[in-house]
């Protein structure tokens, strides 16, 4: 498997397994409405959102999708899983291309280090772990709010043979 391949089934379990959370917040009515988990999914989402823009030459908005919850946030989420696949399937894209991110000076600012020259694959496994890392506090809400958080995890998603996201 090389590196677009590798990118490519990371992104399929990517939204395989949001679809797999969405489906356990919208099944729980506590989850659903609760402001925490709200937020926290909107942040997921926004943060992908913004990496897909910038892959695209696109202007960034740090406020989309600001208010939306629900359904509604779902839909709006769910846009950005088929640009991705689209833009990480074109063989005339080059992963391993420099990708210049915006808010690269802020982060610069605060941890006091000029960051390096990042690539489309490296900001793509950034998008698929900072997802990872917020899925498993989402999990824990869930969890708190008597839901039932499903086994969402990438040996998971291989066992069931890679199956599509299955959107409620």
């Amino acid at each position: 498997m090389n590196l677009r391949e590798f990118l490519i089934d990371q992104f399929r379990h990517l939204e395989w397994a949001d679809a797999s959370v969405w489906q356990a917040v919208l099944e729980s009515e506590r989850a659903s409405t609760d402001e925490a988990l709200g937020e926290r999914l909107h942040h997921i989402h926004m943060v992908q959102r913004l990496f897909f823009t910038v892959w695209r030459g696109d202007t960034v908005d740090f406020q989309a999708g600001q208010g939306l919850r629900g359904r509604q946030l779902m839909a709006w989420a769910r846009e950005v899983y088929g640009q991705a696949r689209t833009r990480l399937t074109d063989p005339a894209e080059d992963v391993n291309r420099p990708v210049a991110l915006p808010w690269a000076q802020q982060v610069a600012e605060r941890l006091g280090f000029e960051p390096s020259v990042v690539t489309l694959a490296d900001t793509a496994a950034q998008v698929v772990a900072h997802t990872a890392h917020h899925r498993g506090q989402l999990m824990t809400r869930l969890r708190e709010l008597g839901g039932n958080p499903p086994l969402i995890d990438f040996i998971a998603w291989a066992w069931r043979g890679r199956p599509e996201a299955a959107w409620p």
